[in-house]
């Protein structure tokens, strides 16, 4: 037991310097978690030997796993549902042609520019057509954008494309067997009740016992999880759908997906992408710089090239359009989650996934760089919120009746 404590003490130190590294230069945490499990992976390799982080450690891959699953719920629930419904037109169209256009085009050049297996190659396509939410909706926040109608299309578009990702997983790698069937029906009645249980759980024990919510939706997503393996799909694409369809609840109390939200970053998704970048190899990487230009080229432009005319139908300035394409060209969350799933499944080699990894994570980097320092569209930038003169003191509130144990979450 003491090694274990030992292992988990390391692993956290490594997210507690990403974390200061992210937070003096202004970038994604999930992208600097990665860039150290690669850069500690690549030491402990080189110094120590093979496999001393113990990234396959059984309890380490549950807790990896289990920030995947809860970071991909968390995605579909904090869409905005107002965002499909005003701008349902502009959100599927952008979305999709932002699917589609990388997923057979970066497909096509591992199939034919890089001799990789059809396999393989698809698997490619799934991992570089994403993109980053996470990324996204971090410009927004400093922008101001998401209080726009303009930015709430970015959002909705990412939202289609990453559903596109999750569900071409699915379809494409996923063996269909009579427990294909169980999976989809059990799921299918699992989340179709899934919004009247939670509410009907929230109304009766929400304000009686601690964190029941939180309880009741890690069952929910560790059970269809579960499923999920055992017909041999992936634990994630689930989860991708519950959290839609809680979409609405979660709008309704923020607080609760905060804290939800604090959970899955502050312990569980530093496990997830340092292990993901831990698994990179970066001599491959760096002996094989033609593989990483293409991946990341072939990514880059398919998304350019197949979402710029579709951005330009709704979109007539300038500024607006190359913004709107560039930021939907990133990739990050999805990227990496499918690229270590071919890792896990056989799919794909390690030198395959370190090329793949490499090339989302410049993905991420590259486009939003591009985006920010020379296509900000700032005549659309909403003026920042007024300030107060003086500080207004708080309301005394009566305590709620209901409240007769702890607060939930």
């Amino acid at each position: 037991m003491a090694e274990t404590f030992t292992l988990a003490a390391l692993w956290l130190s490594l997210a507690v310097v990403a974390t200061i590294v992210a937070n003096h230069l202004k970038v994604s945490m999930a992208l600097v978690e990665i860039c150290v499990g690669i850069v500690a992976g690549f030491v402990a390799e080189r110094f120590i030997g093979p496999g001393a982080l113990c990234a396959d450690a059984s309890w380490l891959r549950f807790l990896a796993a289990s920030g995947a699953v809860v970071l991909t719920f968390l995605a579909g629930a904090e869409l905005e549902p107002t965002v499909l419904r005003s701008k349902w037109k502009e959100v599927t169209v952008v979305g999709l042609f932002s699917f589609a256009a990388p997923f057979l085009g970066c497909a096509a050049i591992a199939y034919f520019l890089l001799g990789w297996d059809p396999r393989a190659s698809w698997l490619a396509g799934v991992a570089l057509s994403t993109t980053s939410m996470a990324v996204v909706y971090a410009v927004m926040l400093e922008t101001g954008f998401n209080r726009t109608e303009y930015g709430m299309g970015i959002l909705g578009a990412c939202f289609v494309t990453d559903l596109g990702t999750v569900i071409a997983l699915g379809l494409i790698f996923a063996p269909f067997t009579y427990k294909t069937v169980v999976f989809v029906a059990v799921s299918a009645l699992v989340i179709g009740m899934l919004p009247f249980l939670t509410k009907h759980i929230s109304r009766r024990y929400a304000y009686r016992t601690a964190a029941i919510r939180a309880k009741w939706v890690l069952l929910v997503l560790f059970g269809l999880g579960a499923l999920a393996l055992w017909s041999g799909s992936e634990a994630v694409l689930p989860a991708y759908i519950a959290g839609m369809v809680l979409a609405g609840m979660a709008a309704e109390d923020r607080l609760w997906v905060r804290r939800m939200r604090t959970l899955t970053i502050g312990f569980l998704t530093p496990f997830y992408f340092i292990r993901a970048g831990s698994l990179v190899s970066l001599p491959v990487v760096v002996g094989g710089p033609l593989v990483f230009l293409l991946l990341l080229g072939g990514k880059v432009a398919s998304k350019i090239f197949g979402m710029y005319p579709v951005v330009a139908k709704f979109r007539q300035e300038r500024n607006e359009r190359w913004f709107y394409t560039l930021l939907m060209s990133t990739g990050l969350t999805f990227g990496t989650i499918s690229a270590i799933y071919g890792l896990t499944n056989g799919i794909v080699s390690r030198e395959q996934y370190s090329f793949l990894v490499a090339a989302v994570i410049a993905s991420a980097v590259v486009p939003t760089l591009v985006a920010t320092l020379a296509f900000v569209p700032r005549h659309l930038m909403p003026p920042p919120p007024a300030e107060t003169s003086a500080p207004q003191p708080a309301p005394v509130c009566a305590p709620d009746p209901r409240a007769d144990g702890p607060a939930d979450e």
